[in-house]
C-alpha cells in the first residue's frame, strides 16, 4: 500500500509541473523552460541526495549508457514541453502514453525478449488509439502533435535503457546524472533563446523543477516497496489531474476522439504491463 500511495502521489504531482510549463510558454521560449527544469532538477537532486542519501553519491559504472539514457529523457522533455506550448495538456499526454508500447517493440528488437501474440495485438491497438487522437485526413497534423508522439517514442527508449541500468547504478545517482546531463546540453543551447525573467517567472520556474524533482523522488521511493512492473499501470492515473488542470486553468477539455484514443492507448498499455508482470513472475 505504501508503494501505491507514493507512486500515485508522484503521478498526481507531475501534471502541476506540466501546467506551469504550459503557462510559462505563453511568454518565454519553451527551451528556456526546459533549462529551468534541468538546472534546478540537478541542484535539488544533488542537495537531497547529499543531505539524506550520501552513500548513493558514487560515480556511475556505465557512464556511456547513463549518457545515452539521459539523452532520451532530455529529448522526451524537449518534445513534450514544445507540444504542450501549442496543444492541450490532455492531447499531448495521451499521445505520449505510447511509450510502453514503444518499449515493448524495443524489448523485442533490442533486448531480444519474447513478446507473445497477445502483446502484439495490444501494441497494434495502441497505435490505433493514436490514430483516433491524431485523425490523419480529418485534422491537420501539426508539429506539436508529432512532437508529443516523439516524446512518447523517446520515453520508450528511456524505459528500455533504464531496465539495463536498474541493476547496476543507484537510482538516486541516476537521477542526479540525468539532471546534470540535461543541464549541460540545454545550457549550451538556451542562450540563443534567452529572455530576461521577472521574479514571478523565476519563482514558477524553480517551482516547476522542485515539483518535478519531488515527483521523481517519490517514484524512486515507491520502487523500494514494490517492483516497477507492478507499479507501471498506476502511471496512467496522471491523466486525471492532467485533465483537471487543463480544464480549470486553460479551458481545455478533451474531445470525444481524444477520449476514445486515450481509452484504447491506456487499455493496451495496462495490458502490456500486466502481461510483462505475469511473465516476470513465471
Amino acid at each position: 500500500m505504501k508503494a501505491v500511495i507514493l507512486n500515485i502521489s508522484a503521478w498526481m504531482l507531475l501534471p502541476f509541473m506540466d501546467g506551469i510549463a504550459k503557462f510559462l510558454s505563453k511568454d518565454i521560449h519553451y527551451l528556456q523552460i526546459v533549462w529551468g527544469r534541468y538546472f534546478f532538477m540537478a541542484a535539488f537532486s544533488i542537495l537531497i541526495t547529499s543531505l539524506f542519501f550520501k552513500k548513493h553519491l558514487s560515480f556511475p559504472k556505465l557512464i556511456k549508457f547513463q549518457i545515452l539514457r539521459s539523452s532520451f529523457l532530455f529529448l522526451s522533455t524537449v518534445f513534450f514541453f514544445y507540444a504542450i506550448s501549442v496543444i492541450s495538456l490532455a492531447e499531448a499526454l495521451t499521445l505520449s502514453f505510447i511509450s510502453p508500447i514503444i518499449a515493448t517493440i524495443l524489448s523485442f528488437v533490442i533486448l531480444k525478449e519474447k513478446v507473445g501474440p497477445r502483446r502484439w495485438v495490444a501494441v497494434i491497438a495502441g497505435f490505433i488509439g493514436v490514430l483516433f487522437v491524431i485523425r490523419p485526413g480529418f485534422n491537420e497534423i501539426n508539429l506539436a502533435t508529432l512532437a508529443a508522439v516523439g516524446a512518447g517514442i523517446c520515453y520508450g527508449f528511456y524505459l528500455i535503457s533504464t531496465r539495463k541500468l536498474s541493476a547496476v547504478d543507484s537510482p538516486l545517482m541516476t537521477l542526479i546524472f540525468t539532471g546534470l546531463t540535461g543541464c549541460i546540453v540545454i545550457s549550451l543551447i538556451v542562450p540563443f533563446f534567452w529572455t530576461w525573467l521577472s521574479i514571478s517567472q523565476w519563482t514558477l520556474l524553480i517551482s516547476l523543477a522542485a515539483i518535478g524533482t519531488m515527483a521523481h523522488f517519490l517514484l524512486i521511493l515507491s520502487l523500494r516497496y514494490a517492483e516497477a512492473s507492478k507499479l507501471a499501470p498506476l502511471g496512467y492515473s496522471e491523466i486525471i489531474m492532467n485533465v483537471i488542470i487543463g480544464y480549470y486553468f486553460f479551458g481545455d477539455f478533451p474531445n470525444q476522439w481524444i477520449w476514445i484514443g486515450l481509452i484504447i492507448i491506456v487499455a493496451s498499455g495496462i495490458y502490456i504491463s500486466l502481461r510483462e508482470n505475469k511473465n516476470s513472475i513465471i
